[in-house]
């Protein structure tokens, strides 16, 4: 009697084999992120470099997730909450900036998908020196994310 291995068993080698050669062709980064995540042109800082900056005003640091978000892990020492969705969001931008588009802004969101995009968009308003956090709270390709690295946390 012959033995053969379950159609699953090949069905998952495959998947797996499809997924390795994504991951190596893409060098190394997950081909799923690249595809939903926008290239955020200007300057991408990590986490610890946001907090240092925002904690001495060189930067307005905000948080654009959603109020879940924010309740549930908390948002970054000196990050300013404010969710994207709002249909005022850039007049609420500008009036944290002085109505100054040179001013510099960072955007942190979960996992840098949401503030790539909305970096985009922000430049397209005429925002001239908007940075990106890539790795966001959570993590990313990009790295460990704000909370895994142990930086401080603002709950209220």
């Amino acid at each position: 009697m012959r033995k053969t291995l379950p159609r699953r068993a090949l069905l998952g080698g495959g998947i797996l084999i499809v997924g390795g050669a994504a991951v190596y062709a893409a060098g190394g980064r997950n081909l799923f992120y690249s595809l939903i995540t926008e290239d955020a042109p200007g300057e991408k800082i990590a986490a610890p470099r946001a907090h240092e900056l925002a904690n001495s005003g060189k930067i307005t640091l905000v948080d654009i997730r959603r109020p879940d978000e924010w309740a549930r892990t908390g948002s970054g020492e000196g990050a300013l909450r404010l969710d994207m969705r709002r249909e005022d969001f850039v007049d609420a931008l500008l009036a944290t900036t002085g109505g100054d588009k040179s001013k510099p802004v960072a955007l942190i969101c979960a996992r840098g998908v949401r503030s790539a995009r909305l970096n985009n968009k922000l430049i397209e308003a005429g925002f001239t020196n908007i940075i990106d956090v890539p790795e966001g709270m959570l993590s990313s390709g990009a790295g460990p994310g704000w909370i895994k690295r142990g930086l401080p946390l603002n709950k209220s």
